[in-house]
């Protein structure tokens, strides 16, 4: 009896201790509000090349940085700005620029590395957009 008593309270013990654990691995996503985060939609840049692709929510949520570490000093807060500049190019980046501010492979990886991380290229481009590469639509 004693031993049926003591296997029971154990088990009630370890199967306390899994449900706790497990309770503990569930995150609650924070709801996006642009206004704190910026746009939710990705921004998409199609000068001097097409397409790079900039999403908020990675740089705002996710390095926890907030509008005025890139606004208005790296980019003017409208959207569109930026790409209008004459100097809106890959070596203007790399000398410290625009994402270059930031992305100068100490703070976060360099310009001139990770290409794909942010320019998902003429298909890739379609395929945000729900287009076939000839400019279709697709299914």
């Amino acid at each position: 009896m004693k031993k049926i008593l003591l296997l029971l309270v154990l088990g009630v013990f370890l199967l306390s201790g899994a449900l706790l654990s497990a309770s503990g691995d569930v995150a609650v996503e924070e709801e996006y509000d642009e206004d704190t985060y910026g746009p939710e939609d990705p921004i998409v840049w199609t000068k001097p090349v097409k397409s790079v692709v900039f999403d908020h929510k990675i740089h705002t949520m996710g390095a926890e940085l907030d509008c005025d570490s890139c606004h208005d000093d790296l980019f003017e807060m409208e959207a569109g700005v930026a790409e209008e500049n004459e100097d809106f190019t890959m070596d203007t980046l790399y000398e410290g620029g625009y994402c270059g501010g930031c992305h100068d492979g100490s703070t976060a990886f360099a310009s001139n590395t990770r290409c794909t991380a942010c320019h998902i290229g003429v298909r890739g481009h379609a395929r945000l957009l729900g287009e076939t590469a000839d400019g279709g639509k697709s299914h």
